[in-house]
């Protein structure tokens, strides 16, 4: 009667630390992508034409995964998808396919800012995005 009972308790320690890490695994990954998650706020200035307001929108799914949004308010344009983002820090890369957008960036030390450059189509230009409350 005793070896049955003692695999058990083997077991069930077993099965308690694999369910422990499932659940861990997600807030790990969520974590790791916090800085970057909230919205942010910067100005294009393509120089001959005027400046441009562009304010992206990052959120992360439960598993870490991130994807987000970009709006140009000054020319009444929202919800432009993010096909493609990642963030390693301090390197954030993000792409909007449709709109032929990628931005490439890094975090300052108080993670209150993003400076970088956005490519659209055959122009660059220098961005700081700046979080916004």
């Amino acid at each position: 009667m005793r070896k049955p009972r003692a695999l058990f308790l083997p077991f069930c320690c077993g099965f308690a630390l694999m369910l422990g890490f499932s659940i861990l695994q997600p807030f790990v990954a969520a974590q790791t992508t916090k800085p970057v998650v909230g919205d942010w706020e910067g100005t294009l200035d393509p120089g001959a034409q005027p400046k441009k307001r562009i304010v992206v929108h990052i959120s992360a799914a439960q598993d870490g995964s991130l994807t987000g949004t970009i709006d140009f308010p000054d020319q009444d344009t929202s919800g432009i998808a993010m096909t493609a983002i990642t963030y390693k820090e301090p390197a954030l890369h993000f792409e909007s396919t449709p709109s032929l957008i990628v931005y490439d960036g890094a975090m300052g030390a108080d993670k209150s800012s993003i400076a970088g450059t956005l490519k659209q189509a055959a122009q660059s230009l220098d961005l700081v995005l700046k979080r916004t409350p």
